[in-house]
């Protein structure tokens, strides 16, 4: 047992926002000592879990986070659990017995999956989507023997894991209870061209339905539909979503949001002003509202991370709220969207004015592996604002403008701003300078003011 141990700054998780957490406060305050401490031995990149089937050929070691990351820039790494935390001694207690203090203590406890009540959800070959190599290494290690699998949830988690899939022998099908999959991110028509990119690979898309039974013996052999039909399924991957994991903050005292995650300030400070929460554990809070939104993206959690390890022992950055930037794929092309959809925005209550632009994506549009894309900028009327943006076009050209757009929105960019933004291009990586799309639909909406 390792009595009176301490360090200056320990960190409890190490994925995305616990590992970038780390790694700021590191390079702001070097002379600290720093602890990562974390129950999982090894660490997966978050976002490539759905792409280790087919991509990585169903190698989970490829998609494993160097520790070196960490001890490489003289951080201490410990693997354990830690099972309490005494506040007002400002210590934890981990499940092999050690004790170890700190001055400053950043929480980064990250999610679990959401299953629902579903009857048969325990059955064989059922699975969630567990950040945990060795689970993982179950589901990944099943796929090639089954022919016929359901994924049950059409949002991000549910169409990359039936994308990559899809890439390989089984037959996948989406089951999604609103009336397109990604509908909770994107507007409608941007919805039905990933349900067009995923059907062209073969997926199965069952939406305005839900599985109300999971049925076999040994394994799972059906999923049966709440309208009656019944899918053939020798496999079911469970995409639906995370909640966050706060047992630890709850029962060291802290404050819990309306949401559900750790309550934090600006600084990403709990109400005990020694520690802080980043990531999925912590609620997130819009950049256009200031109210808690239910967004869990490794982003996030980086962009988390960033604030609390600057602001560890003094305070330098403060967040302005989550824009809610992300990007995904489906079949050849990518989709990305930052900030508030059309339909987001009217709930919200804003007035808008809205730009859209298609155009190829490399020029001359004669080039191999040119693919139409499609930007839309919307706008709020009254101060012609910047606040939100959809994008769909090849391979990864949508994921790289988004974050040119995401910038736009947090600098509060309007649309008569946006045509003199100053951009690089190449024929082969980018749109034509005299066509480019951002700047074409920020064009399209000032004509509309």
């Amino acid at each position: 047992m390792m009595d009176n141990v301490k360090t200056d700054l320990l960190v409890i998780g190490g994925s995305a926002g616990g590992a970038v957490a780390a790694l700021t406060a590191k390079s702001f305050y070097p002379e600290k000592k720093m602890t990562v401490i974390r129950k999982e031995p090894k660490v997966l990149v978050p976002c490539g879990i759905p792409y280790i089937s087919t991509t990585l050929n169903g190698e989970i070691d490829k998609d494993v986070m160097s520790d070196a990351m960490l001890t490489g820039k003289g951080i201490e790494l410990i693997i354990d659990e830690v099972r309490s935390i005494d506040r007002e001694s400002k210590s934890v207690t981990t499940s092999k017995g050690d004790q170890i203090g700190y001055e400053k203590l950043i929480l980064a406890t990250g999610s679990e999956p959401i299953v629902p009540p579903i009857p048969g959800i325990d059955i064989k070959n059922v699975f969630s989507v567990k950040k945990d190599a060795e689970y993982l290494k179950e589901l990944f290690g099943a796929i090639p023997s089954v022919k016929e699998i359901v994924v049950i949830g059409g949002g991000f988690i549910g169409v990359e894991f039936a994308d990559d899939i899809s890439k390989g022998d089984a037959n996948v099908s989406i089951v999604e209870m609103l009336p397109h999959c990604m509908m909770a991110a994107f507007d409608e028509d941007f919805c039905a061209k990933v349900e067009e990119e995923l059907k062209e690979e073969g997926v199965g898309i069952y939406t305005n339905c839900t599985a109300e039974t999971i049925i076999g013996d040994e394994k799972v052999e059906y999923v049966v539909l709440n309208n009656g039909e019944k899918l053939k399924a020798e496999m079911v991957i469970l995409g639906i979503g995370v909640k966050p994991e706060i047992d630890l903050a709850r029962e060291a005292g802290l404050k819990i949001s309306e949401k559900g995650g750790i309550w934090v300030d600006k600084y990403m400070r709990t109400e005990d002003k020694n520690i802080f929460a980043v990531g999925d554990c912590a609620e997130s809070y819009s950049f256009f509202t200031k109210n808690p939104i239910p967004l869990r993206l490794a982003s996030i959690a980086s962009n988390e991370g960033r604030i609390a390890g600057a602001n560890a022992f003094k305070l330098k950055r403060v967040s302005e709220g989550t824009i809610g930037t992300f990007s995904t794929m489906a079949g050849d092309y990518g989709f990305a969207k930052a900030g508030l959809t059309q339909k987001g925005a009217k709930e919200l209550g804003y007035e808008i004015v809205v730009g859209d632009a298609e155009a190829p994506d490399r020029h001359p549009a004669t080039l191999p592996g040119t693919h139409i894309m499609k930007v839309r900028l919307i706008f709020e009327r009254t101060t012609a604002q910047l606040i939100g943006g959809e994008i769909y076009g090849g391979g990864s050209g949508a994921g790289c403008m988004i974050n040119a757009v995401a910038t736009m929105i947090q600098n509060r960019m309007t649309a008569n701003e946006i045509p003199t933004f100053q951009m690089g291009t190449h024929p082969l990586m980018t749109c034509s300078p005299a066509n480019c799309h951002m700047l074409s639909a920020a064009e399209d909406a000032v004509s509309k003011f």
